[in-house]
């Protein structure tokens, strides 16, 4: 019986640095936001940095590209009341991520600049845009989504 428990012991204590070991060498994964994305919180009262954590199982870096940002500060001058004060919401999440300048074309859209980077980088997605989620899973990148107001979902390998 001593010797059962001698080899569990060992067992679980190689098992306990295996696992640490894995963890300690897990880099952090880049998501890129998209703004829409940035509105979850306030429309359906989710925190969509701990959800991440939960669904990415590791560590994360939230990325916000500077059209995106440009687009935030857009949207809280002009539009609706509503739309306005989301988007003053959604800078103030932003202020969360780390904010990388993107050079963006003459023709290129928000959509096209975040397909771009995603595919160089080939890191997640995050956004609930179905034109955006399409084109990106054509590409093989995996997309963060929200799933029934409640919960994020991930489509594709991280």
């Amino acid at each position: 019986m001593l010797n059962k428990f001698r080899y569990i012991l060992k067992y679980v204590i190689v098992w306990r640095r295996s696992k640490n070991l894995r963890v300690s060498k897990k880099e952090k994964v880049k998501v890129i936001f998209d703004s829409n994305f940035l509105f979850v919180p306030s429309q359906f009262q989710l925190d969509i940095f701990e959800e991440l954590t939960n669904l990415l199982n590791q560590r994360f870096d939230p990325i916000l590209l500077s059209p995106t940002q440009k687009e935030l500060q857009r949207l809280a001058k002009e539009g609706s009341p509503k739309k306005r004060k989301q988007a003053s919401l959604a800078l103030k999440l932003a202020e969360k991520c780390r904010v990388v300048h993107v050079e963006k074309g003459l023709k290129e859209t928000h959509d096209d600049v975040i397909v771009r980077v995603a595919a160089e980088w080939k890191c997640p997605v995050a956004t609930n845009d179905r034109e955006l989620r399409k084109r990106l899973r054509n590409l093989g990148v995996p997309v963060i989504f929200l799933r029934q107001r409640r919960r994020l979902e991930l489509e594709g390998a991280v």
